[in-house]
């Protein structure tokens, strides 16, 4: 939403220990969001058959549809009796500050969710794990462990809430994992843990770095630096990460070179970037192979060209 003023200037100074206010806001967008449900969107688009494993409420309906409607299977969502699917809710003012709430809702009830029968009925070669609530992600990497699952760790926004233990308990054993450049900092940090420490406990590491692209290092130490795919406009950054964790999967799935894998990853990143939202953008075959062959040559174009849907 938005607000067409300042809440600066709706403050009294000598009664904010009781703050009762209202803002008639003159703009109101709803978005779809969530960091599977953006991660499985892009897999649908690049063809993937995604699985989506989460918790939801009854209000999931239209979403589901969406979702579905573009190759994602919902089979492993959900459906609370209880709570609506949760949501972020944020009023912006015209000086770009903001005041916004989190309603976890129905997402404290993944922690419920058991992976193996989702994992025997499609067959799933690789299970991501990403931000969700904290407990369901510390099960999960659990389950994946205790049950020889191979899994991918992306705690990304939940670092800050995650204990040093329990995030060593959700790094552990992956054969993949993602951060951007600030949350690699902190999960070092939080920790304790060095660089070779974590090369000892999982496959490959990714971290992106915005703009400047990605690095990726496997367990021997083998450092490759992938740049991004040049953006010729920038709408919103929201998503972006959840954009290069699908088209990365997805090249990796496909048989393809981390290298590669890197470069599509950037290619449905930039994608997100320049749209408003985090599932508004659409893949042309051509104009997206033309681009990935502008910013990485023809030859690692034509070996990405079969992961790219007609």
């Amino acid at each position: 939403m938005h607000f067409p003023g300042r809440f600066t200037d709706q403050l009294v100074s000598d009664s904010l220990q009781q703050v009762s206010l209202s803002f008639l806001v003159d703009d109101l967008v709803v978005r779809r969001g969530g960091a599977a449900a953006n991660i499985a969107f892009a897999l649908g688009v690049l063809g993937r058959d995604p699985v989506l494993v989460g918790a939801v409420g009854e209000d999931f309906a239209d979403y589901r549809s969406w979702l579905e409607r573009h190759g994602v299977n919902c089979d492993g969502v959900h459906v609370s009796e209880y709570a609506h699917t949760a949501r972020f809710v944020c009023t912006t003012d015209q000086a770009f500050n903001q005041i916004a709430s989190f309603y976890a809702g129905a997402m404290t009830e993944a922690r419920n969710i058991e992976l193996a029968p989702v994992v025997a009925e499609h067959d799933i070669d690789l299970v991501l794990i990403s931000p969700n609530d904290p407990k369901a992600m510390l099960r999960h990497a659990d389950e994946c462990r205790q049950r020889g699952y191979r899994f991918a760790s992306d705690p990304s926004q939940q670092l800050a809430r995650l204990s040093g233990e329990e995030i060593r308990r959700m790094v552990s054993g992956a054969d993949y994992l993602f951060a951007n450049h600030y949350e690699w900092g902190l999960l070092l940090q939080k920790t304790g843990w060095n660089e070779d420490d974590v090369r000892g406990e999982v496959g490959v590491r990714i971290t992106t770095l915005g703009a400047d692209g990605a690095e990726i290092v496997d367990r021997d130490g083998q450092r490759l630096e992938v740049p991004a795919v040049p953006e010729v406009a920038r709408a919103d950054p929201t998503g972006v990460g959840d954009g290069f964790r699908a088209g990365f999967l997805a090249a990796v799935q496909s048989g393809l070179s981390l290298e590669r894998a890197a470069q599509l990853g950037s290619l449905i990143a930039v994608h997100v970037l320049e749209v408003t939202g985090t599932q508004e953008w659409t893949l042309d075959h051509g104009r997206a192979a033309k681009r990935f062959a502008e910013a990485y040559g023809q030859d690692a174009a034509d070996e990405i060209a079969a992961v790219l849907p007609l």
